[in-house]
Formats: structure tokens, sequence, C-alpha cells
């Protein structure tokens, strides 16, 4: 893995969106196209042999590496999420997270007992999103469920890793 690429072309904003958060904007990880190469291929190598059939992308940034590596695994594209987005029947839970309250939606019909799903998502903070995500992957009983991160952060001490406690097996490109 390329780690330094992305600490290279990762940008931080500190006090955004409130002060005390340090946001790290993944933003400019997909516009250098070295970089989203290199994380494409590293996420690819982490899951090749694993089966994949469906890769759950969490709105809206973990929608681009999903995009990118589900044709590499041969894999389709499910999207998770904000209220309200999805025009058929969904299911849906509530999470807590950095600055507030949140629900994320996936349609009823996107993912079966026989996939191997792998949910992907830009950043793991506090992990409620992904959390959330992982309770509604796991109401289709899916034969197993893997869950990748381009950054974990735990430098702010953030432990969003903690909320699996062995629920799922967790990869990060990078900590911080």
């Amino acid at each position: 893995m390329n780690k330094e690429i992305i600490i290279k072309n990762l940008r931080c904003i500190p006090d955004f969106p409130k002060k005390g958060i340090n946001f790290r904007d993944v933003t400019t990880l997909y516009q250098n196209a070295e970089c989203l190469k290199s994380m494409t291929e590293d996420i690819y190598n982490l899951y090749k042999d694993k089966g994949i059939t469906k890769v759950v992308g969490i709105e809206s940034r973990g929608f681009v590496m999903a995009s990118a590596v589900a044709p590499k695994l041969n894999a389709g594209v499910v999207l998770a999420r904000k209220p309200g987005k999805l025009p058929a029947t969904v299911i849906k839970e509530s999470f807590s997270k950095e600055y507030g309250v949140d629900t994320v939606e996936m349609h009823l019909d996107s993912i079966n007992e026989n996939d191997i799903v792998l949910i992907h998502d830009d950043l793991l903070a506090t992990g409620g999103t992904a959390l959330a995500t992982l309770k509604l992957v796991k109401h289709f009983k899916p034969k197993a469920v893997y869950m990748n991160f381009i950054i974990e952060i735990t430098d702010e001490g953030l432990h969003g890793r903690d909320v699996f406690d062995g629920l799922v097996d967790v990869t990060a490109l990078v900590t911080l």
C-alpha cells in the first residue's frame, strides 16, 4: 500500500464544520489520478480473493471508491443513502455521529443471502454511520460482510473501530 500518496494528497481543514473538528477532505485524493489509481488497487488487492459480489458505498464520498473498486471485483454497487434519496422501498437505521443524529437507508432489494458484501466509506471516525450501514446489510443475511475505509482517524481520541467489537473485519488504507 502506498500510504504516503494518501497522506500527501489529503487536505485537512481545522474547525469545520464546527470548532474543534479537524475535517479530513478526501476530495483531494480523488482529484489526483495517481492517488485514485493507487487507492483503487490497494482496496482491490485487499479483497480480490474474498468473492465480493456487492460493494456498498456510504453517502456520499463512499460512492467514489465503491464505484471504482466494484468493477475490478466483478461486483455490483449498492448505495447507502441519507433519507428520501432512494425511490423504491427502503429499510433504515438511525445513528449518532460527531455532530448530530442521522439516518441511513438502503433499497430493500439491494442485497440477498447469496451476496458477499464489502462496505466502503472514506473515513472511520466514531463509527456511527458505518455501524448503521452494517446493521442494514446484516438485515439481508449475506454470506459474509467486510468493511473498508480509506482513512481511520485515531489521533483525536476517536476509536470508531471499537463500535464493531468483532462484528466485522475492518481495514483502512491509512490510520491517522
